[in-house]
């Protein structure tokens, strides 16, 4: 692509918050490298909307929890951009279910996405970054990688792996002038809250002290932010979108049924 200024990578673009970060992104200038694992038709009505409002995008597919997808997908971006800016990792699965019903398979595959497919892209990317002395990595981590949940063990654990790790990394990549943050979404509308009981739903907003549910649009402006030069000395943090109560869309249902 000729004349690219800002460059993104976003994996689990293709919905949600991936969706919104895309497009956020797209629309401040970045060109956007629109990963999904399985959803194409997805992905390229992504990568169509971003163009049609006159940025630059490309689909490219791959799961992130395998190294070979994701050496390739790195590949592909640099032949594409030629360098990368931004990381924004946030793909990532859930199997729910509560700890003594837990298959091990279920945290296997949690583990595997949410916080090996984190590590695999960060490490390609930092790879990419230190050449030129300069990128921003940033990951999704969840309220509930702070606070836990029921039914979570698996993704709770993977999200505060995410945790440490963006802290960790951030320590390491500092003096190549990579920046390295992470912002950890509350109750936000998402797939699932659409599938919420309206009864249950108006409850959860009565516990909310804003009264509402987050929009994928604010977490999507959480990372514009971090990845801009107004946080060019931010780095190691979590940025929290979240309401003052943190506790997550699943475990406020958790507590009504």
């Amino acid at each position: 692509m000729e004349g690219l200024e800002k460059t993104a990578l976003v994996t689990g673009a293709s919905r949600g918050i991936g969706c919104a970060i895309a497009l956020t992104l797209g629309q401040a200038g970045y060109a956007v490298a629109v990963n999904y694992a399985g959803s194409e038709s997805a992905a390229e009505a992504v990568k169509n909307e971003i163009i049609a409002a006159g940025g630059k995008a490309f689909t490219l597919q791959g799961d992130v929890s395998s190294p070979d997808d994701v050496e390739r997908m790195f590949k592909v971006v640099k032949e594409e951009f030629g360098f990368l800016d931004l990381l924004v990792n946030n793909a990532g699965i859930t199997r729910d279910s509560l700890l003594i019903r837990m298959k091990e398979s279920s945290w296997d595959e949690v583990i595997a996405t949410n916080l090996k497919g984190n590590f695999l892209a960060m490490k390609a990317a930092a790879a990419m970054m230190i050449r030129r002395k300069k990128g921003s990595i940033i990951n999704i981590s969840s309220v509930v990688g702070l606070t836990g949940n029921v039914g979570q063990v698996n993704y709770a654990a993977a999200k505060a792996g995410v945790i440490g790790m963006t802290k960790s990394a951030a320590k390491e990549l500092a003096a190549r002038g990579i920046r390295v943050n992470a912002v950890a979404p509350g109750c936000i509308v998402t797939d699932m809250t659409d599938k919420i009981p309206e009864d249950i739903k108006e409850s959860m907003l009565h516990s909310i002290p804003l009264s509402r549910l987050g929009q994928t649009e604010e977490v999507a402006k959480a990372v514009l932010f971090l990845a801009s030069d107004d946080a060019s000395y931010i780095t190691g943090q979590v940025l929290n979108v979240d309401e003052i109560g943190r506790a997550s869309c699943r475990e406020r249902v958790y507590r009504l049924v």
